[in-house]
């Protein structure tokens, strides 16, 4: 592979196929049991070498947040850090994921940074100090440095890959950004729910819908926007809240049903259907470039 200066990524979503809270640590996180679903659908990331600048500028269009809180940009400059790098880069960000809609954007936006940042910095670090760098960012960030559909523990950063059977979801967008920390400070949060198995998830069998979500009572009493819209898609089946939400899930059976029911999400919404990876495309993205 020869010297690269520009090049595009994806940064994959995730859905959590069941989210439950099973403790509170001294700390103020939550211990917690889930299963992250990777999917199809990403944000692209484009990275342009800024060589010698040591200058990081982030453009993301239709963003309107600090740059100093964007996880893009902590991610390359711990990154930058890290390694002592002296050049820079312009990271441009293609928001295609929900902001605040439980399926982890921004978490999976930092990934990708650390990830194409390692090539175009040529740090040459390896995916262990990547995951390391990632956990200060988030606790979803290692699960999309990974980059595996995986069953997780503790606050989310534990993770045991597991083998899913191809499955399409239909995702749906009610448009009203979530505060996680808002969720997770809730006291009505249920933070006793009983722990579960891998084995005892995979008994269930697919479409794998039989768990709950523990943030989706807080959430829908708090965002009347959710709730209407986890009433309208459950009318077509077991859909569920991912994340501390907004977005909706459903696992569809076959495109044309999918079809069917994007024919009738009301406009004040949107919707997509799309695929679950076992592997992210991120991942396949990446060994295309070394291949």
């Amino acid at each position: 592979m020869g010297v690269l200066t520009q090049f595009s990524l994806p940064a994959p979503a995730k859905i959590n196929l069941f989210l439950s809270i099973t403790g509170r640590r001294r700390d103020g996180y939550h211990e917690l049991q889930t299963v992250f679903q990777l999917l199809e659908l990403s944000d692209i990331l484009k990275f342009d070498l800024a060589p010698g600048e040591g200058e990081i500028t982030v453009l993301c269009p239709g963003l309107d947040i600090p740059v100093e809180d964007n996880l893009v940009f902590r991610a390359a400059t711990l990154l930058q850090q890290a390694s002592g790098c002296p050049h820079g880069a312009t990271v441009t960000i293609q928001k295609l994921i929900p902001d605040g809609g439980g399926l982890g954007g921004g978490s999976s936006d930092a990934a990708t940074t650390l990830h194409g940042l390692n090539l175009l910095w040529r740090c040459g670090f390896p995916i262990e100090k990547l995951v390391a760098i990632g956990r200060s960012l988030g606790a979803d960030v290692p699960l999309f440095i990974k980059g595996a559909t995986a069953w997780g523990e503790g606050i989310g950063d534990r993770l045991t890959s597991i083998e899913l059977p191809a499955q399409k979801y239909l995702i749906l967008s009610p448009g009203c950004p979530v505060s996680t920390a808002e969720i997770f400070s809730h006291p009505d949060l249920t933070r006793d729910s009983s722990t579960s198995t891998i084995a005892r998830f995979l008994r269930q069998g697919p479409p794998y819908n039989q768990g709950k979500n523990d943030c989706e009572s807080v959430v829908c009493e708090l965002y009347p926007e959710v709730f209407e819209a986890l009433g309208w898609l459950s009318k077509w089946g077991a859909a569920k809240m991912t994340g501390t939400g907004s977005c909706i899930f459903l696992s569809i059976p076959t495109e044309a049903f999918g079809r069917e029911i994007l024919s009738q999400v009301p406009a004040k919404w949107s919707a997509i259907v799309s695929m679950g990876t076992q592997q992210s495309v991120l991942v396949g993205a990446l060994d295309q470039m070394h291949g």
